[in-house]
C-alpha cells in the first residue's frame, strides 16, 4: 500500500509527538476509498521512559482499531481524546470517511458517539479472527493487507448519503467563513432540520459541532505554525466576534487557553 502524507491537524502538540511515536498513513484499496479515508499506523517504544499522553482533537468519523488489549470500533469523541502510551506497542487502524461506516453498521452512527465497542460486536467471530490475525504479525504491510481485505470482502453498496455528507464537510473545512449552521444551510440549499437529521444518522453529531471542530483545528494549526500568541487575530479569522467566546471554546476543547497552547507547542518562544 502506498503511504499518504503524515500531517494530521488532529494531533495536538505535534512537535513533542514526533519524539514519542512514529505515525504513518496509508491509502486504502480503490474500491474502499468511498468508505475509508486512510489507514494509519502508530509505533512507539518508550521502554525505560515515562509514559506519554497524547491528546487528539478527533475528526467527525469512525475509527476501526486493532491494538493489543485495546481493539475496537471507536465512534467520534465529542471532547478531547487522550491516549497514554506505555512501554512498546503498535496500532493498526482505519479512519473512515464521515458517514463511511454507516453502510457497514446499517444503523445510526450516533449510537457510537463517545463510545467504543468490540469489533466482534459488529462483525461477529470474523471480527475477532481479524484482530487475532493482525496481532499475530509484526509485518505492517501484511497487517494492513489483512484489514483491507477484511473490509473489501464485506464491501457494502455505495450509499449516496455518504458522498453528500462528505461534500458538506468539505465545504465546512475549506471555507472559513462558515461559522454557523445557518450559513451552511444557505450554501448547500438544504433545510436545517434535514441537515441535522442527516448528520445525526450518518456522522453521529450535530453540524454545529463539526463546524466548531474544524475551526478549532485550524486555530490549533495556526498556533503551532507561528508560535505567536496571535489568538485575537485567529479568533476573528475563524468568525468569532467575541475573543472571550473563542478562548472559552478553545480551552473547553483543548484543555488550555490559546496562549498557553502556543507556549506548549513552542517551549522556546
Amino acid at each position: 500500500m502506498l503511504p499518504a502524507t503524515t500531517q494530521v491537524k488532529a494531533i495536538l502538540n505535534p512537535h513533542t509527538a514526533v519524539e514519542k511515536f512514529q505515525f504513518t498513513r496509508y491509502l486504502p484499496s480503490p474500491e474502499l476509498a468511498y468508505f475509508v479515508d486512510w489507514y494509519w499506523l502508530i509505533h512507539w517504544d518508550l521502554r525505560g521512559q515515562e509514559p506519554y499522553t497524547q491528546d487528539v482533537l478527533t475528526y467527525p468519523c469512525v475509527q476501526f482499531v486493532v491494538e493489543a488489549g485495546a481493539s475496537g470500533v471507536f465512534g467520534l469523541t465529542s471532547g478531547k481524546f487522550s491516549r497514554t502510551l506505555v512501554g512498546k506497542g503498535r496500532v493498526v487502524a482505519a479512519k473512515f470517511h464521515a458517514g463511511g461506516f454507516y453502510p457497514y453498521l446499517r444503523s445510526s452512527i450516533s449510537a457510537l458517539t463517545d463510545h467504543q465497542v468490540p469489533i466482534s460486536s459488529i462483525f461477529g467471530e470474523a471480527g475477532a479472527a481479524l484482530e487475532r490475525a493482525i496481532l499475530a504479525t509484526e509485518d505492517d504491510q501484511q497487517a494492513l493487507h489483512t484489514m483491507d481485505s477484511f473490509l473489501c470482502e464485506r464491501l457494502p453498496e455505495r450509499d449516496p448519503n455518504v458522498a453528500l455528507v462528505n461534500s458538506i464537510i468539505d465545504c465546512i473545512s475549506s471555507d472559513r467563513t462558515i461559522t454557523r449552521v445557518d450559513e451552511l444551510v444557505s450554501r448547500i440549499h438544504m433545510s436545517k432540520r434535514s441537515l441535522q437529521r442527516l448528520f445525526s444518522e450518518y456522522v453521529g453529531i450535530s453540524p454545529k459541532w463539526v463546524i466548531q471542530r474544524y475551526r478549532l483545528q485550524e486555530a490549533v494549526d495556526q498556533l503551532v505554525g507561528t508560535g505567536d500568541e496571535t489568538y485575537t487575530a485567529i479568533a476573528h479569522q475563524l468568525g468569532y466576534f467575541d475573543q472571550a467566546h473563542f478562548i472559552k471554546d478553545f480551552k473547553m476543547a483543548v484543555g488550555v487557553s490559546p496562549a498557553e497552547y502556543a507556549r506548549l507547542a513552542h517551549p522556546t518562544v
